[in-house]
């Protein structure tokens, strides 16, 4: 009778170590999942501007464009 007592004993001890370490699992992924759809934000903006400069660059080549705006004086 102890035996199954035992048996049961370790059998409980084992799920709740697994429920332990899914409950870590899940925030560890919902971590990541946070941190990715940040860093995807990121590039989607970052993309966004590398577009707008290249479209303003391809503008100021077609038009011959002068010397950029924000240039320092010769004596510099």
């Amino acid at each position: 009778m102890s035996n199954t007592k035992e048996i049961i004993e370790a059998l409980l001890a084992r799920v709740e170590e697994l429920e332990t370490r899914v409950t870590f699992q899940q925030e560890t992924i919902d971590s990541l999942n946070q941190i990715v759809t940040d860093q995807w934000k990121l590039i989607d903006k970052a993309d966004k501007k590398i577009s707008a400069l290249d479209d303003q660059l391809y503008e100021l080549e077609q038009t011959g464009g002068s010397a950029p705006v924000h240039q320092k004086p010769p004596h510099y």
